[in-house]
């Protein structure tokens, strides 16, 4: 979870979380109250705190019905912004003091525990005072950094052992797998360097097919996103993704983005590889087939490579039958049911994919700086003094303005042209509309006519010494 997400988002990716199986895989007729009382028993984390939490049947049902028929579950989801958010109820002196000695000694406890042992205290001294809502008295806490300690345990020990059991999902655009696979053949670079490639590929789970294979430089964030955008225009977008849990694919551009299109993401657990073998099944034949093929290109480029890896996807692999479902790829994937969604045009998917920052913006120039460049942002937009951000780290071209309630996006931010801005043009701040005629003088301020006219009647002198000019323009102004 990206550390600057709003609470809304939050709660967003918590709720689609919980619906995101079911609308990977949606019951059949009959099926559906029994899948919602088994996602109802389910022990999830609470969005905010992390506690283990239930979510009711009747909730979770009132969720299923908002987003079922939506091409956007993830805005249906985010939460509606309270009538009296930003206000925190007062807590007595006596009642702070309790709780922060309570706190220096239980530094471990969950905010819930305190407040239940508050609100016990309060009710053996009722010098304590009432004790507020749990609400209140957790951003209390959070507003004096009394953080919950959570105490270290062993990952795997924690986990327990499960049991190991094939899977498929019944329809197609249930479940991509994604992964990163390394090269056993380096290619030549133009600069003359060697370097070993890496494969991103995504393959369909019920179908096996490919649904894009493309070989990079480099493993990261950008170049996931590029395969998977490639990937989601091509065959359409999925309802859920499956991915180890590397840096690219816990990167917040990726999170975010897979959440904003509706796609639900399931990360193997620690040191479970074979949760995404059917990436390994597709990576075998890459390397004893494709690369094979290839032994007599010396040397080989990154251009032909690709160029090689679309033709026997296309031509081999889809056409070939697949041991582990009994025909070829592409015979299974037009014959299958299908519960994926057309695919968003490429600018929307490039904003999609985007992390969400904030800045404060610098009044006297109206900028900001994000990633240590400067974007200038347009004059009508320089009384916001917090500005929320959406951008891709590998991407400083441009900056989106959001607003933050609803999440849409206001304007695109450019950087900061030093040399563009010293031609001196400049625009009026609060232009005004020209008077059709010019206005007329009223001679003295009403107020200054007021305090003239004050002083007078006190029939005192003036208090200064008049020069032979103003006694000369007195005279002149004098009427005849």
């Amino acid at each position: 979870m990206p550390t600057n997400d709003s609470t809304s988002d939050r709660w967003a990716l918590f709720r689609f979380a919980v619906l995101g199986p079911l609308m990977a895989r949606p019951p059949k007729h009959g099926e559906l109250t029994s899948s919602l009382r088994a996602l109802a028993h389910k022990t999830y984390a609470h969005p905010v705190t992390g506690e283990p939490m239930r979510v009711g049947f009747s909730t979770v049902e009132k969720w299923w019905y908002a987003v079922k028929d939506h091409d956007d579950p993830f805005a249906i989801l985010r939460r509606t912004v309270r009538k009296d958010a930003g206000q925190q109820r007062s807590m007595g002196v006596q009642l702070i003091e309790a709780l922060r000695l309570q706190y220096s000694e239980h530094p471990t406890w969950s905010y819930q525990l305190h407040f239940d042992n508050l609100e016990a205290l309060a009710k053996a001294d009722p010098g304590l005072g009432s004790v507020p809502s749990y609400q209140t008295v957790r951003r209390f806490m959070k507003s004096r950094g009394w953080y919950r300690r959570k105490r270290r345990t062993d990952q795997r020990a924690a986990q327990g052992t499960k049991e190991v059991r094939s899977y498929e999902h019944p329809q197609r655009h249930a479940l991509w797998h994604l992964d990163f696979h390394h090269g056993k053949r380096k290619v030549l670079l133009p600069e003359g360097r060697w370097a070993t490639p890496k494969l991103m590929a995504l393959i369909d789970d019920h179908s096996r097919l490919c649904c894009h294979a493309q070989w990079y430089l480099e493993e990261g964030a950008e170049q996931l996103i590029h395969a998977l955008c490639q990937a989601i225009m091509k065959r359409g977008l999925p309802r859920s993704i499956m991915m180890d849990g590397g840096s690219a694919m816990k990167a917040a551009e990726t999170i975010e983005g897979l959440a904003r299109l509706g796609i639900h993401l399931a990360y193997t657990e620690v040191e479970s590889p074979y949760q995404n073998g059917k990436m390994e099944t597709f990576f075998a034949p890459v390397e004893g087939r494709l690369i094979a093929m290839l032994e007599g290109v010396d040397p080989l480029d990154l251009e032909l490579l690709n160029r090689a890896t679309v033709a026997w996807v296309e031509g081999e692999y889809h056409r070939t039958k697949h041991d582990g479902i009994g025909e070829t790829p592409f015979n299974r994937w037009l014959h299958a049911e299908s519960v994926g969604r057309p695919s968003p045009s490429p600018a929307e998917l490039r904003r999609a994919f985007r992390r969400k920052v904030t800045r404060k913006q610098r009044r006297s120039d109206a900028t900001c700086t994000v990633d240590g460049v400067r974007f200038e942002v347009p004059w009508q937009y320089r009384h916001i003094e917090r500005l929320h951000l959406r951008y891709a780290q590998w991407d400083m071209s441009t900056v989106g303005l959001v607003d933050p309630r609803s999440g849409d996006d206001i304007c695109a931010l450019y950087p900061l042209d030093k040399n563009k801005n010293a031609t001196g043009h400049r625009r009026t701040a609060d232009p005004t509309a020209p008077l059709a005629d010019p206005p007329v003088k009223s001679g003295l301020a009403p107020k200054l006519a007021q305090l003239m006219a004050e002083y007078a009647a006190t029939g005192r002198p003036p208090a200064y010494l008049p020069t032979d000019d103003e006694a000369t323009t007195t005279n002149n102004n004098a009427e005849p």
